[in-house]
Formats: C-alpha cells, structure tokens, sequence
C-alpha cells in the first residue's frame, strides 16, 4: 500500500514543481524586513497554475476550521489577497483586506471592504516570515474593534523572532507548510543538492549572521 503525503507535504511539492522557490546563495534576496535569504517562496506564482491554486484554496478552507467560527476573512496586502478571496468565496464569507498603510487619499481607508466591530476574522497571509506584516493588520483589525480568531497561512519559515511577535500579541497563527519540509522535499526530489542543504541549514541557523557575509 503506498504512503499517503502529508498535506504539508505536498503543498511544499506543488510549490517545488511550479518553482515558486527559488535558490541563489551567491546573489542572496533582500527580504522586506532586510534579511539576506539564499531562498526565496514566491507563493503568488500558485495564482497562475490552477490546479496548485485550487489545491492551496482547499487546504486553507480545511485548516481554517481548526481556528472555530469566524464571521470575515481578511487577506494582508498584497499577497495575502487574492489567497483570502478565493477563501472567502470558498467559504461564501465576507472578505476584507487590510493595507500596509492607510491610502493618502479618497476615505484614506487602511482597512478596504465592510466591517463591523464585535466581528470574528481570521486573517489570511501568503507567508511568515518576522511576523511583522500579518500583526500589524491584527492591529489595524482589532483598532476597528474586531476580534481576530487567528492567522493563516500558506508557508512560515519557523523563525524564534515570528512565533515570539505573535505570542507576544497574543495571536495564533497556523501554516500549511514550513521550511524544514520544503528543504526535506527539495531534498528528495532532487530540486537541491546536499550542498545547497547545507547552506540552508547555515543560513536557517542564524539569517542575520548568515547575511552579514553578503553586505
């Protein structure tokens, strides 16, 4: 009899087969938050290939029952978006989405759609890295007087400093895959080589030491 994947596992494969991750230790990332990464997890290219969209869409609409009844899901911007609305409208819930910073014109809106405070939402990011965007959007939703079930993504890469953020906030979050079973899968399946793990592992380890050899 085979052995079934894991559903984390194979949301690391399908993002492997569509090469939403790309690896280059030689000329490193430059994440958002300032992180030299040699990885780097586009999960927006999941957009463009449906059968991985669909996938992704009904992998999240499973794990978001473990977060209880929420009335509004809310995608951050921008890549936690159009991954809330294809659950929103799996779900035939409510959708919102909460800007970086409010818009400097028109309503001047940080939060754009219909909600009411006393509402229960959960909140929908493409991935984790510092924490830093998703809880800045908790802020803006609780600040509006909602009450925030949790967060939701497709990928965290398992930092100290995100799962401190969010306790420190006192907000859940949950993933459907993370780092050490991309790496596993990548392994595997021949996407990378020994060599390659090792230096994720380095990198993994310490990403601000790591980075410090490339500035």
């Amino acid at each position: 009899m085979p052995q079934q994947t894991s559903p984390a596992t194979e949301v690391a494969r399908q993002l492997l087969a569509i090469k939403a991750v790309r690896l280059n230790p030689g000329d490193p990332f430059t994440w958002a938050s300032g992180i030299l990464s040699p990885i780097y997890c586009d999960n927006r290219i999941a957009l463009s290939h449906p059968e991985t969209r669909t996938f992704i869409k009904e992998c999240l609409a499973v794990q978001a029952q473990g977060f209880g009844d929420f009335d509004v899901v809310a995608g951050v911007a921008t890549a936690g978006i159009p991954h809330g609305a294809l659950l929103a409208d799996k779900l035939n819930k409510p959708f919102v989405y909460v800007r970086s910073s409010a818009k400097d014109h028109g309503r001047r809106n940080l939060i754009e759609g219909e909600i009411r405070p006393g509402q229960r939402v959960l909140v929908i990011e493409d991935l984790i890295s510092t924490g830093g965007s998703c809880l800045t959007a908790v802020d803006a939703l609780r600040d509006a007087g909602c009450e925030v079930v949790g967060v939701l993504a497709i990928f965290q890469y398992g930092f100290e400093k995100a799962r401190l953020a969010f306790r420190e906030k006192d907000v859940t979050f949950q993933t459907l895959t993370d780092y050490n079973t991309l790496v596993q899968e990548a392994l595997a399946s021949g996407y990378i080589d020994t060599e390659d793990q090792e230096i994720l592992k380095k990198w993994r380890e310490n990403p601000n030491g790591w980075g410090a050899l490339y500035a």
